[in-house]
């Protein structure tokens, strides 16, 4: 499936992209080809492959929690540019 240049311009619209000459043309080309290589993996024939969430096995690499002895409110705060109690204090994110 070829991309036609208005095609291509569409998509950088959609993407908010401004795209000079040359980049019109390299991307027409390429996402034309990426466009190809989708056609051909869509006549593979997949009805014997069960679906898949992931292609590799998963699994949990973390370590078990366990309780350890950790700092106390005043060590944690000590270097706090502000603080509030024992918690530090931030500008809000939202106002």
């Amino acid at each position: 499936m070829k991309l036609s240049r208005d095609q291509v311009l569409h998509i950088a619209e959609l993407a908010k992209l401004a795209l000079s000459e040359e980049e019109i043309e390299l991307f027409t080309e390429q996402l034309s080809e990426i466009l190809a290589y989708f056609e051909k993996l869509n006549r593979l024939d997949t009805s014997a492959i069960p679906p898949t969430a992931q292609v590799i096995d998963m699994r949990n690499v973390t370590r078990p929690d366990e309780v350890r002895p950790s700092l106390s409110p005043e060590e944690a705060l000590a270097n706090a540019p502000q603080r509030k109690g024992n918690f530090f204090k931030v500008k809000p994110i939202l106002e």
